[in-house]
This record gives C-alpha cells, structure tokens and sequence, in this order.
C-alpha cells in the first residue's frame, strides 16, 4: 500500500508541475519525418501522433511506446528526441540496459540525423576516464544535445544543461537503485518509456490511467520473423 501511495503522489506531482510545452512542428521536423525511408504503419502514425500531443501540452509526457522487437519503436522514439532538440532546443538522454544497444542506438541515432546539426554522444563503460570527463562537461554546457548511454547514464556526476526528454529503453532491465535515480531525473521532464514486454507495475499504471500508453501492434511491411 505505501508503495503504491508513492507512485500515485508521483503521478500526481507530475500531472500538477506544468512541463515545457512544445512549438507545433517546424520545418526541420518535417524535414526529418520525409527522410525516414520506410512508409509509417498506421500504428506507429497513431503513437507519434499522441506523443506530439502530449509534448505540445502543458502536462509533463509519460508514454509507455509498448511493441514487438522490429515493430518500429526506435523510429517513433527517435521523432519525439528530434522535437526536443529541434524545436525545444531541449537536451535528450537515452538510457538502454547495454552497452551493445548504447552503441547500436548511437550508430542508428548519428545515420537517422546525419543531414541535420545534431550532435550526438554515447557513454557508457566502453569509454576511458578522460572520453567520459569531455562528454559530461559538454553535456553540462549544452553542447551535446542527444547522451546516450547505459547505468553510466544515471551516475551522480551526470548533469545536463537543460534536460527536456528522458528516453527509457526496455526499462525492465534496470534494478531498484537505477529506478529510483530515475523517478528524481523524470520530475518536470517529459518521459518516454520503450518495452516489448513491459513490467506488471508500468503496464498496470498504463491500465489503470497514470501512464498513458500506445500500443504498436503491426508489423512493418517485408518485416521477417526473428529467428
């Protein structure tokens, strides 16, 4: 029951402190939409278009993007992280569980966005002491718009200039510790949450109204099975 009152003053809190409210899109952002090269399924459309919503809106975001591997999660996560930059001159952090996603993320982020001037970063163990030290005083003084990375992500010596969207990739993977950091980091900051097998607790706050969810049930066109 305690645990339960915390998530709903959480909520609560979040729902009352207003978040930043996001320009209708602009001319980049149409731009950046055109360049994607597959056609939208109507289920991605729907899920973009909600998040939109929700960033336009003066309500701190929390949207569960919940749907299979290769369902199109990335695209629809990387549209709200380019909003955020482009037209919210906001910084993104994108937290995932490892370190081959952090740098799989990096890679697909950098190609996404290659025509427009967005600077992108990674961190995680992989980096030396010094590569982490530059990257952090850069994010600290706004020079790195989009930090990827993974628990290294949410260490006490991680500050951003002005944080404006928190991107969790298959929050399922993280512990309590790394949750809690994260509940601190999400006041006023609009949140993105990615999962193809969400957790009781997110899918049942999804359920019951607290975090608002979109579903991406169809697969892309040509899509083949996993194997």
């Amino acid at each position: 029951l305690g645990y339960a009152k915390q998530l709903l003053e959480r909520a609560a809190a979040r729902s009352i402190q207003p978040g930043f409210c996001y320009p209708s899109d602009s001319l980049e952002m149409e731009m950046f939409e055109e360049e994607f090269p597959f056609v939208e399924t109507e289920d991605q459309k729907s899920a973009i278009l909600a998040l939109k919503d929700d960033m336009c809106s003066e309500k701190s975001m929390d949207r569960l993007i919940c749907g299979d591997v290769g369902y199109g999660k990335t695209e629809v996560a990387m549209r709200a992280a380019f909003k955020a930059v482009s037209d919210g001159k906001k910084q993104v952090a994108v937290l995932v569980p490892t370190t081959v996603l952090a740098i799989q993320h990096y890679e697909n982020f950098l190609a996404r966005m290659s025509n427009f001037p967005i600077r992108i970063a990674v961190i995680s163990r992989f980096c030396s002491m010094k590569e982490s030290k530059e990257i952090l005083q850069r994010v600290i003084l706004g020079e790195i718009d989009i930090l990827i990375g993974t628990h290294r992500l949410i260490s006490k010596d991680v500050k951003f200039h002005d944080l404006g969207l928190l991107i969790i990739d298959e929050e399922q993977r993280f512990g309590v510790r790394a949750k809690e950091h994260l509940k601190a980091m999400k006041c006023g900051v609009d949140c993105l949450t990615l999962s193809a097998t969400p957790i009781p607790r997110t899918l049942y706050m999804s359920l019951i109204g607290i975090k608002e969810v979109s579903v991406i049930s169809t697969p892309p066109q040509d899509r083949l099975p996993i194997q």
